[in-house]
């Protein structure tokens, strides 16, 4: 392999990839945000793209070569997802977690499963600190997109560490998983909101001694499902941490009108705009978003409506895009803020 490879200068990041046979025809940069020209230019062994006034302050990308995407090869830093690996450089206002360095406390999971509901099989895995005993009663974490924002977020990592330092107290984590028509689920499904307040919930706090009430998390879509099922069921749940939430509406967010569930989806964002007042007891809301989503736009309206409107509500930012890391990032100290919070 020649020299070329991918670096950080200063504020700029310089995108390389070695070609010495020349046998791409046309390489850039993909990512889920704008970042300018990213089309790369030949030079001596390969090719190369400086990219600078970035938007964020850690950058997940692709390779796109003659059409196809693949992580760098220049670069060895990669970020798991479900569409497979990223490449990802930090810029020097990039700091990680300091709950990354924290050993997480031993835990024990178990699972659980709803053959049928109204949304169809629900599935979740709980997550327990190995030291609780099965009769102690403990608050419940619910996430939906549960094995995806283990995976790839490090959410029961984050617990884990929280727990072990002694700044959150024990606690469960129930993963739901999405299952096979995810968007359909989560995209204001009347369905499967009753499915997880009236079946779910029930079910773990049966089998897993709880105390209070659960709080609800989610990302993106599954941030949108999570404040549907407590804004139609507000005594269920003692808090809710929405990240990066898909609160689109036709005003804000036209390039999402191809979206299969538009209508649902903005529907459902249209009501909650229109209420003039929460509902009593509604539980407190935390919302979070990375300052270079196309959902920040709508992330901001739905927070100063949900204030609005009588809710508590918290609310931050990095400068992240819509990445996995992004809300890992995000954990803390915003969702231990929410859930010591919602379980004073």
């Amino acid at each position: 392999m020649s020299g070329l490879v991918t670096e950080v200068d200063g504020n700029d990041v310089v995108v390389r990839y070695a070609d010495p046979a020349q046998a791409a025809s046309a390489v850039g940069v993909w990512a889920h945000l704008p970042l300018g020209d990213t089309l790369m230019h030949r030079v001596d062994g390969g090719w190369e793209v400086r990219l600078t006034d970035l938007p964020v302050d850690r950058l997940e990308y692709l390779l796109d070569v003659d059409g196809s995407l693949l992580p760098d090869p220049g670069n060895p830093r990669v970020t798991g997802g479900p569409f497979g690996d990223h490449s990802w450089v930090p810029l020097p206002a990039y700091r990680e977690p300091p709950w990354l360095d924290i050993e997480p406390c031993a835990a024990e999971r178990a699972s659980l499963t709803l053959s049928r509901t109204g949304a169809g099989r629900i599935d979740a895995e709980v997550w327990t600190p190995a030291s609780a005993a099965p009769t102690d009663r403990l608050p419940l974490l619910i996430s939906h997109d549960g094995p995806e924002m283990d995976a790839y977020g490090a959410l029961t990592a984050y617990v884990g560490a929280m727990v072990a330092a002694g700044t959150l107290p024990q606690m469960r984590v129930a993963l739901v998983s999405p299952g096979p028509r995810r968007n359909q689920r989560y995209a204001a499904h009347p369905a499967y909101s009753r499915a997880l307040t009236n079946r779910l919930v029930p079910a773990l706090t049966d089998a897993f001694a709880t105390a209070g009430r659960p709080v609800l998390m989610g990302q993106s879509l599954g941030a949108l499902a999570a404040l549907h099922a407590t804004w139609t069921s507000p005594a269920t749940f003692g808090g809710a941490f929405l990240q990066s939430g898909s609160f689109f509406t036709a005003e804000l967010d036209p390039q999402e009108s191809g979206f299969e569930f538009w209508r649902e989806v903005t529907g459902f964002v249209a009501s909650v705009r229109a209420a003039t007042r929460a509902a009593p007891g509604a539980p407190s809301v935390t919302l979070t978003c990375g300052t270079a989503e196309e959902n920040l736009a709508n992330n901001l309206a739905m927070r100063d409506h949900l204030a609005s409107v009588g809710i508590d509500v918290g609310w931050g930012e990095v400068r992240d895009g819509h990445t996995w890391t992004c809300w890992r990032d995000m954990l803390d100290p915003y969702l231990t803020a929410l859930l010591l919070q919602a379980w004073a």
